[in-house]
């Protein structure tokens, strides 16, 4: 039986309809740049040996303490797990959505960082090692997630008031006071480094974004009678403060974290004692795995360790500073500008402590010390910037869920 030509060419057409139809319909994706990629590369690098180092570093404490040698290593995993997904969301997430959420990040950091300070709030913010930094048994730090509600609360404001920046009592003062609040409250818990360091974080956005140089003096010398009372008050950073200066005998106490971790880093020497072999996670030095992670990378990794985790954060920053200089808004530029900072600043004054360069601080090695809280906040804030490093493209066909595999665009 011979079929109609009619019917033969309606059968035929119809494949190539429905190809039609798939070619013509656009898909919108977001398409990572090498920058980005790259910066995606550095991440998982800086995790994978994150991971090694908290296991060697933390498996001694665990068992002293009463637990499995994985304790500190499988909560961290756990913190990976979600930190990925939060990573994710905020690649994929247009970061000028972020703007609008510049009130409710700043209200809500406000809100975590007055409960860590009211006296009525102990029994969900208790004294950890003197201070009240941490709720709910330590599971949340609110001090950590402020620094990404002063760094998108600051870019979106400075956005807004535009030329009005350059007035002291228009521009500077009613972004410093509310970004003060949050110094004084962590200040209270107390944690004077990370006061003093979300004012300088302000700062550099600020710069960034076009404030007067004169005005950052001025505020400056008004502010240092003020800061320099706080250290009086504040007996511990006083100490740290002289004992930095003063490597004697009368400051052996406050001495002992960075005098255990030099003795860390001078052992390790060139290629380090071996992985697994360090003395210092034994007892010798406290949290070997947080605070001081950066003496055990240089006991068992050497100064090879120390210059690779250097190296990598310093790729990590020129990222940065090139996806900010690509940005497709002013504010996703001043949000990548501070993203980029706080990272690499966090890192470099952590290894500086470990080596002696810095009095102690307390701040932790991202991606690489034991703590959920940063953990989480910097996988958050590096998805932010392989955003900000991406374009928005419409694409045909199947290439169009590959965003790594190029295909045709849609033209006029």
């Amino acid at each position: 039986m011979t079929v109609p030509a009619l019917s033969r060419d309606a059968m035929g057409s119809a494949p190539s309809a429905r190809a039609a139809r798939t070619v013509s319909a656009p898909h919108e994706r977001w398409r990572t740049t090498w920058e980005s990629r790259a910066l995606m590369m550095c991440t998982a690098a800086l995790l994978a040996f994150g991971i090694a180092t908290l296991y060697s570093a933390s498996a001694m404490v665990a068992m002293q303490s009463g637990f499995s040698s994985t304790h500190f290593l499988t909560r961290q995993l756990a913190g990976i797990l979600v930190g990925t997904a939060l990573f994710m969301f905020a690649a994929k997430k247009d970061a000028e959505w972020w703007s609008a959420m510049a009130w409710p990040l700043m209200l809500g950091a406000l809100f975590l960082m007055l409960l860590c300070v009211l006296p009525f709030t102990r029994s969900i913010a208790p004294p950890i090692h003197g201070s009240r930094r941490f709720l709910f048994g330590g599971s949340i730090q609110p001090s950590e997630y402020a620094k990404l509600a002063v760094i998108v609360w600051t870019a979106m404001l400075t956005v807004k008031k535009g030329d009005q920046l350059r007035r002291l009592t228009k521009g500077l003062l009613p972004i410093l006071l509310v970004v003060g609040a949050l110094a004084v409250l962590a200040a209270l818990e107390p944690d004077l480094s990370v006061a003093v360091y979300y004012v300088l974080l302000m700062g550099v956005i600020l710069f960034a974004g076009g404030v007067r140089i004169g005005h950052f003096v001025f505020l400056g010398i008004i502010a240092v009678p003020a800061l320099w009372s706080q250290v009086q008050r504040l007996q511990y950073v006083l100490e740290r403060l002289l004992g930095f200066t003063e490597a004697g005998a009368v400051h052996r106490e406050v001495n002992f974290q960075l005098q255990q971790s030099l003795i860390a880093v001078g052992s390790g020497g060139l290629f380090g004692v071996g992985y697994g072999e360090g003395r210092q996670q034994y007892g010798f030095l406290p949290l070997p795995y947080n605070d001081f992670i950066g003496g055990n990378i240089g006991e068992e990794w050497g100064f090879i360790g120390i210059t690779g985790v250097t190296l990598l954060f310093a790729a990590y920053c020129w990222l940065g500073f090139r996806i900010a200089a690509q940005a497709r808004t002013p504010f996703q530029r001043l949000l990548a500008i501070g993203i980029t900072f706080t990272m690499v600043t966090t890192a470099y004054l952590h290894l500086g402590v470990a080596i002696g360069l810095l009095p102690t601080t307390g701040l932790t090695l991202p991606f690489i010390s034991y703590g959920r809280s940063n953990l989480l906040l910097s996988l958050l804030m590096t998805g932010i910037l392989v955003n900000i490093g991406s374009s928005r493209e419409r694409v045909y066909g199947e290439s169009a869920t590959d965003p790594m595999r190029a295909a045709p665009r849609m033209t006029g």
